[in-house]
């Protein structure tokens, strides 16, 4: 009985194990692991994945970082100017394998199929605008590669509410579907429509606590969005260092289309700019209502900016 007892002591006073992993919610654990251990079953080890190797020595391979957003903050023009570098192979088109269950149950093998070919020194770069603010996306990433750099550009939280709303309007008239106007969306009972998709993905702090649930602060660069458009060639200055990239993007590759209203690229003699799609103008929003939007991302703003040890010239 003593010895019983004893034993019995000893097991309510044993401290807990600390797990290694991040801490997840068991719910969503279940679901996600499932899918995951199914995921690596299949392509866990090197020997599994095909190697699509072209004839002058490149070949296809996992992306070492991710732009994971965030939607209409400038990621198509941080991987066009990125891609001046020689030493980054960026992919084309917006993957989606972490955040669409179709794209992800296809397992690593097909994700390595939509990288583009390149060379062993080439940081292989992919973008997806919406798996910043997927839940599941922090997750199933880790699990891939818990040493990815991420990149994650931001921009004042109103104005890309605007640019969210004015995209998907641009969508519906190029296909002659009717769209309400923003104020529909904004305003309900005559307060603010904090349920408004747009008004969420703005919400960074929220979005950025599930990443660092999995990564260190030191994995994830926030690029500053407001200033890229403004003057781009500091911001990308950091982006090289933050890839420990040898300084190869210069002043010279930015000029200032005057026309367009925004910066363009100049890459070996030759200029591009971005499609006609970016840049647009936003809608006129009534003064009261931009205060509106304003007045309820001081404090989210606010959470984010002591998050991530750093301010940003938002309203």
């Amino acid at each position: 009985m003593a010895a019983f007892l004893l034993g019995a002591v000893l097991l309510i006073v044993q401290p807990q194990i600390v797990p290694s992993t991040p801490a997840i919610n068991s719910k969503a654990e279940t679901s996600s692991q499932s899918v995951q251990r199914e995921l690596l079953k299949k392509t866990s080890q090197k020997n599994d994945f095909k190697e699509n190797i072209h004839s002058n020595g490149s070949c296809q391979q996992l992306p070492q970082t991710i732009i994971i957003g965030v939607r209409k903050g400038g990621t198509r023009a941080l991987l066009e100017m990125l891609s001046l570098h020689p030493d980054i192979a960026a992919a084309e088109t917006e993957v989606h394998f972490f955040d669409w269950e179709d794209h992800y149950r296809n397992g690593l093998q097909w994700y390595i199929n939509q990288m583009p070919f390149s060379y062993p020194y080439q940081i292989t770069v992919e973008k997806t605008p919406a798996y910043f603010t997927s839940p599941k996306v922090p997750e199933r990433v880790y699990n891939m590669n818990q040493s990815m750099r991420l990149l994650l550009i931001l921009r004042d939280p109103s104005e890309r509410v605007l640019s969210d709303y004015t995209q998907v309007f641009y969508n519906h008239m190029q296909k002659h579907k009717p769209y309400p106007s923003i104020e529909q969306f904004l305003i309900k009972d005559g307060e603010l429509n904090v349920d408004y998709k747009a008004i969420n993905r703005s919400l960074y702090y929220i979005h950025m606590q599930n990443w660092l649930k999995y990564f260190p602060l030191d994995h994830i660069h926030i690029v500053d969005g407001d200033k890229l458009i403004k003057d781009p060639f500091p911001e990308i200055e950091k982006v090289e260092r933050f890839l420990k990239l040898s300084p190869q993007i210069n002043a010279s590759n930015f000029y200032f289309n005057k026309t367009k209203g925004f910066y363009c690229l100049r890459d070996s003699g030759r200029e591009r700019c971005l499609h006609e799609s970016k840049g647009r103008a936003h809608p006129q929003v009534d003064t009261w209502l931009l205060e509106k939007l304003h007045e309820y991302f001081h404090e989210p703003n606010k959470k984010f900016f002591e998050l991530v040890g750093r301010t940003f010239d938002w309203h």
